[in-house]
């Protein structure tokens, strides 16, 4: 009994269809009916972070993780199309993963997380 995985994630957006539009294309999320898509197991981490934190945006309340394979294919993939894709070696840890991050059209930031 209890919580066992995250069940949504519901934000706001100023055009709604045109944004899950552009997650299914470049991400391959939500494109199925109603958003859902099913995940393959692994990790998930829930964290709040100080009101302070520089790791993401101060105008924002929240940063999307998507858990990946392949990082350096997908970022190629996204850069083919026009996506800014940041890296930094800071990010990568070792035994947890590398990191990138790109931002949808509404400016959230998204970080992509290839576990080690």
């Amino acid at each position: 009994m209890g919580v066992t995985g995250i069940g949504g994630f519901f934000f706001r957006a100023q055009d709604p269809k045109a944004l899950s539009a552009w997650y299914a294309e470049h991400l391959g999320v939500g494109a199925g009916q109603y958003g859902k898509w099913d995940q393959q197991a692994g990790a998930s981490v829930f964290s709040p972070f100080a009101a302070d934190t520089d790791y993401f945006p101060a105008d924002k309340q929240w940063m999307l993780n998507f858990r990946v394979e392949g990082l350096d294919a997908l970022k190629a993939a996204l850069e083919a199309k026009g996506i800014e894709v940041i890296t930094d070696p800071d990010w990568d840890m070792p035994g947890v993963g590398r990191f990138a991050r790109i931002h949808d059209p509404e400016g959230n930031a998204i970080e992509l997380w290839e576990p080690a």
